[in-house]
């Protein structure tokens, strides 16, 4: 049996690798093992295990970062909470994009919306001794688990696929009533399934949040990238779905990464909402310092965490928003690429074979945006990540983002550009042949 990438050396380097399962592997470890293949065999992959923007970054955001430089704050330390005009214009953009109104004091950079995550973890849970538990609702980004993980936080979750629309309050309040949740986490638009919640559904979220004194996580990683409608313009409906509608018990968390490109900077941005951040908890002094909410995230987290942001990093990213704020660029133009590539990908996997996981939106097909899941039909996800190995195919199975819908991977868009359409089509076309006849790689190489 003759595969794209040589099947003997793939066998080697997986079994050199010491992975229990590559299926089952990390994000960074499938990066690791997927690099080994390519340097050995001189073949290149398409690269879909990691969500690394695939798109240069906005001249905007590098010219006034460079003038920073040039003024020279990078010799000196920077605000915990952020330079005043990154703030200004955080707030200004939640304002514009989510009609939402968050005081510039609320509003700060972190080192990635990661770093956002982490944060709002620490604190949400340590808010009220008894609540210290997080609520994920899946499928999600793995190392948010990781997160809670190293710092001790208890967790649970359930994938919200089976539980659209009206259901969703049911089965969130199943959790929230127990009175053991300070915080629930999730994506929006979902990472991986490309989902996204429902004004309807984001009320329910709202109204159960204050109801069980619970803080919303809203991880806006992919900001304005559902690209059924259109979220580019400042201040004009239509305006992005959020939680902040409904609830004053909120963190807004987005990154810079995906939305303008900016993803090797390490800046994302948190917005709190204004009566959070004014209020006391008692029960936060102990590990931070100080009853305040917002005196805990910056001078107790952020402070122990990073003691702030890259001082130039932070002026590229007040110079992008102000030019996105200001309607002199539009940030929606420049990566709506990823959803034709998406649009192309996923015709390409099913016209082979393969069939879309997360398909509906509710009551709406899925859009086509930076991740899309497929699945094929007589593999387990975690076999099947394995398996596409020997064809030069990288993806990350759907196990480990808290799915149950195990028989899937999830594939990203922003690596193969149209140049590699053809490449891609001629593996899948491989693959479905190969596995029509009973052949399977994993099986012959082992």
């Amino acid at each position: 049996m003759q595969t794209p990438m040589n099947g003997k050396i793939v066998s080697k380097i997986i079994k050199e690798s010491k992975l229990k399962s590559v299926g089952l592997a990390s994000i960074r470890e499938l990066n690791r093992l997927v690099n080994n293949i390519e340097s050995e065999t001189s073949e290149k992959f398409i690269r879909m295990e990691m969500g690394i923007p695939g798109l240069d970054t906005p001249q905007v955001a590098i010219d006034a970062e460079i003038e920073a430089l040039k003024r020279g704050v990078g010799s000196k330390y920077p605000p915990f909470d952020g330079v005043p005009e990154v703030k200004k214009e955080i707030s200004q953009f939640v304002k514009n994009f989510l009609n939402i109104d968050v005081s510039p004091a609320a509003c700060m950079p972190t080192v990635g919306s990661m770093q956002g995550c982490y944060m709002g973890q620490m604190v949400c849970t340590r808010r009220i001794k008894k609540q210290n538990k997080i609520l994920f609702i899946d499928p999600g980004f793995p190392v948010n688990k990781r997160q809670a993980k190293v710092i001790g936080i208890e967790s649970d979750s359930f994938d919200i696929y089976d539980f659209r629309g009206e259901k969703l309050r049911e089965k969130l309040e199943s959790y929230l009533k127990s009175g053991e949740f300070g915080a629930l986490l999730y994506s929006n638009p979902n990472n991986p399934a490309w989902i996204t919640f429902t004004e309807d559904e984001l009320k329910i979220i709202g109204d159960l949040c204050t109801k069980y004194d619970v803080i919303a996580l809203e991880d806006l990683a992919y900001f304005g990238m559902d690209f059924r409608s259109d979220y580019s313009k400042p201040g004009k409906e239509p305006y992005i779905p959020t939680v902040a509608r409904y609830t004053d018990n909120y963190i807004l968390i987005i990154s810079s990464s995906k939305s303008f490109t900016l993803a090797g900077q390490r800046i994302g941005m948190t917005a709190i909402s204004n009566k959070l951040f004014e209020k006391s908890y008692p029960d936060l002094e102990p590990w931070f310092g100080s009853e305040d909410f917002g005196h805990s995230y910056l001078f107790g987290a952020m402070y122990a965490l990073t003691s702030g942001v890259s001082h130039s990093a932070q002026y590229g990213l007040a110079g992008i928003l102000k030019a996105v704020n200001n309607g002199s660029f539009n940030y929606v133009e420049a990566i709506k690429e990823y959803g034709d590539r998406a649009s192309v990908m996923k015709r390409l996997f099913t016209e082979n074979g393969f069939h879309i996981v997360y398909d509906k939106d509710g009551d709406r097909k899925i859009g086509d945006g930076f991740y899309f899941t497929v699945a094929y039909e007589g593999f387990k996800g975690e076999d099947l990540i394995e398996e596409l190995l020997y064809y030069g195919i990288s993806a990350i199975s759907l196990c480990t983002t808290g799915s149950t819908r195990t028989e899937g991977l999830r594939a990203c868009v922003s690596l193969t550009g149209s140049d590699r359409y053809e490449d891609l089509e001629n593996r899948l076309k491989q693959f479905d042949s190969d596995h029509k006849a009973g052949k399977r790689a994993i099986d012959i190489f082992k």
